[in-house]
């Protein structure tokens, strides 16, 4: 059939429904772990990957924002760059994009790519992130990127990005998430994370934890250079202060930790082949700044309304909560507004337990239950929350129905603040509020 508008959302929708993601399907469903697959789509689709030098990226919290910031710095810089993440908030082309100039993998891209190689996908068992990586990283090398930022689906050792000779390697945090899936421990995970390290390949760790850093240490032995991003003051900090107040990404986390993180990178790919660009560092800084309009990423303390200013963030376990939490807590302290309406969901598999204990009291809750089966239903986050304590709480069927209800009672606030977040699928079923998909 030819490509028109119709046929595409019917493929795409077939798609969904034949190769269910992690967003549409409980986690064991959708999650294939092992690169046997992908190496075999990678050379079925004649190795893609090795027309593009690539930097690799991995971690608990802050892989996303680290992801896009160093591929908006390469490409403010003048490299051509792909970018490769996941999930999608909005249309599932989000996971695949060029810049500059910004674009989206194009819709009759999708299609041809999609009707081609179907059959070798059902033949082969192929989970939906490892069509999409694939996909991705064959558009890559059809527009002749120079480099590609590829971040990691699950964990790192067994992700189907894992197929990938990268020129870094890079793992931004640790925390405690997907614990069934990577290990029940910080070391555990971290090892997981490390499994992205190649021989000779230099790698970055961003945040240096008593538990993790003899993990990284002891794979990096005799293997592949190893620096920590926080360790040290990379030379191009120096240049921060020209940015941080114009940072699109505003989370206080953004310039504590990511932005290190991103510096000490443009750092080890400056000498390169490939990266000289990236001596000149007013555009890097530029770009760094202005991630989110340049990228098109959402969800990262992203402000989406003024009056009442509604922010949402994508932040989901207990140790990117509890950064976003605080914050919220701040902005009452100092009087910035005079009352916090927070619309909150989050999945099954979270550890909500954790969770609890972070929750601001001095807000106004207003819990749903995302489109996905693997949400938590509002009603079950309500009782556990009154169970320990908490009052001034509702619970809603559907993101919209919540926020709607927060937006109604906010009118009660002179200076009101409304925050939804809680899970990338929350902020997904949020977003179409506020702009026109």
């Amino acid at each position: 059939m030819p490509f028109n508008e119709e046929n595409y959302n019917r493929l795409v929708e077939e798609l969904f429904k034949r190769f269910p993601s992690v967003q549409q399907t409980p986690f064991q469903h959708a999650y294939k772990p092992g690169l046997e697959r992908m190496k075999a789509f990678n050379a079925a689709l004649g190795y893609p990957d090795r027309r593009f030098r690539s930097i690799h990226v991995a971690g608990t919290n802050g892989k996303g924002s680290v992801a896009n910031m160093l591929a908006s710095a390469l490409a403010s810089a003048g490299i051509r760059t792909g970018l490769f993440t996941s999930p999608h908030l909005l249309d599932f082309r989000e996971r695949m994009r060029v810049a500059a100039p910004l674009e989206l993998i194009p819709r009759e891209y999708v299609y041809d790519f999609l009707t081609r190689w179907w059959p070798w996908i059902e033949e082969n068992g192929l989970s939906f992130f490892e069509i999409t990586a694939g996909m991705a990283f064959r558009w890559f090398a059809d527009e002749k990127v120079e480099a590609a930022v590829v971040e990691v689906g699950l964990g790192g050792r067994l992700d189907a990005t894992n197929i990938l000779t990268p020129v870094l390697s890079l793992v931004t945090t640790i925390g405690l998430d997907h614990c069934a899936y990577l290990g029940n421990t910080l070391a555990e995970i971290a090892a997981e994370k490390a499994g992205i390290f190649k021989e000779g390949v230099p790698a970055l760790v961003g945040e240096t934890q008593p538990e993790t850093r003899p993990v990284f240490e002891e794979k990096a032995r005799d293997f592949c250079p190893l620096r920590f991003a926080d360790q040290g003051i990379p030379r191009l900090y120096s240049f921060a202060s020209m940015i941080v107040s114009e940072m699109d990404l505003a989370a206080p986390v953004q310039r504590k930790k990511n932005l290190k993180t991103v510096l000490t990178a443009v750092e080890m790919l400056q000498p390169l082949p490939g990266f000289e660009a990236l001596q000149d560092v007013p555009k890097v800084m530029v770009g760094i700044a202005h991630t989110a309009r340049r990228m098109g990423f959402h969800g990262r303390w992203e402000k989406l309304w003024e009056n009442p200013d509604v922010i949402c963030d994508i932040g989901h376990n207990p140790q990117a909560l509890a950064y976003s939490f605080d914050t919220l807590r701040s902005y009452l302290e100092k009087g910035r507004y005079s009352a916090l309406y927070i619309v909150y969901g989050v999945m099954a598999d979270k550890d909500l337990d954790a969770i609890l204990p972070l929750m601001p009291r001095e807000a106004r809750w207003f819990f749903a239950t995302p489109a996905t089966p693997r949400a938590l239903p509002a009603a079950e986050i309500l009782r556990r929350f009154q169970a320990a304590g908490g009052t001034d709480a509702a619970a809603f069927d559907t993101v919209p129905e919540a926020v709607q209800a927060a937006f109604d009672r906010s009118r009660e606030a002179e200076k009101p603040l409304l925050f939804i977040g809680g899970s990338t699928f929350v902020v997904a079923d949020a977003l179409p509020l506020f702009f026109r998909v």
